[in-house]
């Protein structure tokens, strides 16, 4: 069985997540958990009270979600007068929970009135984490229309290896014709990708998450470069809201925010768990077809979507809440996020610190002495931080042949230079300049290995 490349040292096992609720580690059973109701003062994400009030009786459904559709509905009992929960508190408590104990609680405190976000990528697992505390699941997906046949494959295996139905949730169709009558099939390559994901996307998940007081979802805290670093296990949603209405009226759950990607397979083959059979053509992150291409050597697993696209932008607008500023982070000062200070990278003897004075002599010259070899990065740029190793190791090997191997931190306000003057289209950016040609020649490759770096120099010095 073959994975993605950033998912290909399997080590350990992730029966440690959930060891706490299980007596011995056996494949195919399980010791259900504590049922003990917890309640507690209400509180949002700030601190503020939530206006949420979680149900165990089957309520009256909402029109904008389409019928229920995973295993049996929760029987119906009298309805329980319980207080708001305070969820930050409530991410505390279950900071070090595994994800089986988180999505039973979940489950538990919503019924009927929660469901899992499904993208048929390796998020299987919260559907088989939900089949093992024993409680009724819903889950939903969403058919942007654009999706790899081998999604829609996936779906359908996911359905009969589960014996559920997914609630599908499509688009408007008048406002896709609209988009794509005036911009085209692919417009989102020439002006970003937030239109399209808006009206295929963002505005469906906004029509589901109306029937429901809660989602979980399967962000991971290792998956993004500066968005989801900080997201917590529970959360009060910060961008959409629930059955009630108002800001406040919808509780996110991410019971994989702490799990790393490796432990994530390690789980899908431990409990034989279906996956999209992308992820062994080399996908790890999976979206729409358009926008979304196999991970190279070198490279971070969501560098496979969007890629002609900065590294900040890479969310579409479900997580939207993650992004805490738009702008860019100014040189030496923050992080992706804009708020913590970052140490540099590529600091090695090998490597030359270019200033915006150097790079601009360089780029000036049309007869070298040398010819030369530069990255344009951002150290908080998580991308960028995953070639380090690659780029270091490269420039040992050309040490002393010829070849000088520079970097240039092209962020904050050099960016707009780097962009009109280097060729800067995203981070991280590699060029040659040749000893004998005043141009540099951009390096277009996604492969980010050594053996691919050498590659590109030896044929054009």
């Amino acid at each position: 069985m073959a994975f993605a490349a950033s998912s290909s040292a399997i080590t350990g096992s992730i029966f440690s997540f959930f060891s706490q609720e299980l007596k011995a580690p056996q494949f195919g059973s399980f010791r259900p958990l504590d049922r003990t109701l917890v309640t507690s003062a209400a509180a949002d994400s700030t601190g503020g009270r939530s206006l949420v009030k979680p149900v165990y009786a089957e309520p009256k459904r909402s029109d904008s979600i389409v019928p229920l559709a995973a295993t049996v509905t929760t029987p119906e009992v009298a309805e329980n007068v319980i207080e708001p929960e305070d969820y930050k508190k409530l991410a505390q408590d279950l900071e070090d929970g595994s994800p089986l104990a988180i999505i039973d609680k979940a489950l538990e405190k919503f019924g009927n009135d929660i469901a899992i976000a499904f993208s048929g990528a390796e998020d299987v697992v919260l559907i088989e984490y939900a089949k093992l505390t024993g409680r009724p699941f819903r889950v939903f997906s969403l058919d942007t229309g654009r999706l790899n046949p081998e999604t829609y494959k996936f779906f359908d295996t996911v359905e009969k290896h589960y014996g559920i139905r997914i609630e599908y949730m499509f688009p408007d169709a008048v406002e896709v014709q609209g988009l794509v009558r005036s911009k085209g099939l692919f417009s989102f390559y020439e002006d970003g990708h937030q239109e399209c994901c808006r009206v295929r996307k963002v505005r469906p998940l906004r029509r589901a998450l109306k029937g429901l007081r809660a989602w979980i979802t399967g962000q991971r805290k290792d998956q993004s470069p500066g968005t989801r670093s900080e997201i917590p296990v529970v959360q009060v949603d910060p961008s959409f809201e629930g059955m009630d209405g108002g800001m406040g009226s919808l509780v996110k759950w991410n019971p994989l925010a702490n799990v790393a990607g490796n432990d994530i397979w390690n789980f899908v083959r431990a409990m034989n768990v279906p996956f999209n059979t992308l992820h062994s053509q080399g996908y790890v992150s999976i979206g729409c077809e358009p926008c979304t291409r196999p991970v190279l050597p070198g490279q971070h697993e969501r560098e496979g979507r969007w890629w002609w696209e900065d590294a900040m932008a890479k969310e579409c607008g479900l997580h939207k809440g993650n992004i805490k500023q738009e702008a860019e982070p100014q040189n030496g000062n923050s992080n992706g996020n804009g708020n913590t200070a970052v140490a540099d990278i590529f600091s090695t003897e090998h490597v030359v610190n270019l200033t915006r004075t150097g790079i601009e002599n360089l780029a000036r010259l049309d007869n070298r002495k040398e010819a030369w070899l530069v990255v344009l990065y951002a150290p908080w740029c998580r991308f960028c931080q995953a070639m380090e190793g690659s780029y270091v190791e490269l420039a040992e090997k050309l040490a002393g042949s010829g070849v000088k191997v520079g970097k240039f931190r092209a962020d904050g306000e050099q960016k707009a230079f780097a962009e009109s003057e280097l060729q800067l289209g995203s981070f991280p950016t590699i060029l040659f300049f040749p000893k004998h040609a005043a141009r540099p020649v951009k390096y277009t490759s996604g492969k980010r290995d050594v053996d691919s770096f050498m590659a590109f120099v030896n044929a054009l010095r």
